[in-house]
């Protein structure tokens, strides 16, 4: 995992940067009628982020991958992300994301790629896995990775 650390450390500075260039004006705006702004968008990323650092900590001694789920509308709703500011945002975000890094460069490898028949990744996954394969953490991490990419390329349309 340590090159796919190396790449979204570059990913993320990168992508503050590009945050940083949006106006507070833009971030208010919703990137489709009757959805998230992208403030919330950014909020919502910054909820995933805490629901699967707790993840990527608890599976490691955990003997399945069963996580509780969370009401995205309701988190983002709750912490009115709407009327936060934009450089906040961005800076919590780019610096959880940097921390989740080095939480996962942490995990030894064959805690990453055990695979467990418990799990489910069919609720709370971007892309699911049925139930009835089995998972590993190393999958979990790399569909957060996903998650993040769809909701960025929202985020800059």
């Amino acid at each position: 995992m340590k090159k796919f650390s190396e790449y979204y450390q570059d990913f993320f500075e990168s992508t503050e940067q590009n945050l940083r260039d949006m106006t507070e004006k833009t971030a208010n705006l919703s990137t489709e009628p009757g959805k998230w702004s992208r403030k919330e968008i950014l909020g919502h990323l910054i909820d995933s982020a805490a629901n699967n650092h707790a993840r990527f900590v608890t599976g490691q001694f955990s003997d399945d991958l069963l996580f509780t789920s969370y009401d995205q509308n309701a988190w983002v709703k709750v912490q009115n992300y709407k009327n936060a500011s934009w450089d906040s945002l961005v800076t919590l975000w780019v610096t959880y994301n940097k921390h989740i890094l080095h939480v996962i460069d942490s995990i030894p490898e064959e805690i990453l790629t055990e695979p467990k028949e418990i799990h489910n990744f069919d609720e709370i996954c971007y892309q699911p896995v049925p139930d009835d394969e089995p998972a590993t953490l190393e999958y979990l991490i790399n569909d957060y990775f996903d998650h993040i990419q769809h909701h960025l390329e929202s985020i800059f349309s």
